[in-house]
């Protein structure tokens, strides 16, 4: 890749996130941390929608942390704890 974001990157950091399940067994730190931003804003309101880039920027992602937080919200999906929205 010679630096340029892939249209399937765009496209995730434009997707929404909702939180299915509050579990973090067997996760990362990584993973943890977004699960518990999560359930902080899921907190009292029932099941909410956060954008991609919300998140990024509330922990203030650059550079490869930020290819690493993606990598982080693609395994949650695969472990069905998140589920992506595309827009």
């Amino acid at each position: 890749m010679t630096g340029r974001e892939t249209s399937e990157t765009r496209r995730l950091v434009r997707a929404i996130v909702v939180l299915i399940r509050n579990t973090t067994w067997k996760c990362g730190r990584l993973e943890r941390l977004i699960v518990s931003y999560l359930n902080k804003k899921a907190r009292g309101f029932g099941k909410t929608q956060i954008g991609v880039s919300d998140i990024i920027q509330n922990f203030e992602l650059t550079g490869k942390r930020k290819n690493e937080f993606l990598d982080a919200i693609r395994r949650l999906e695969r472990r069905n704890i998140i589920r992506i929205l595309s827009l």
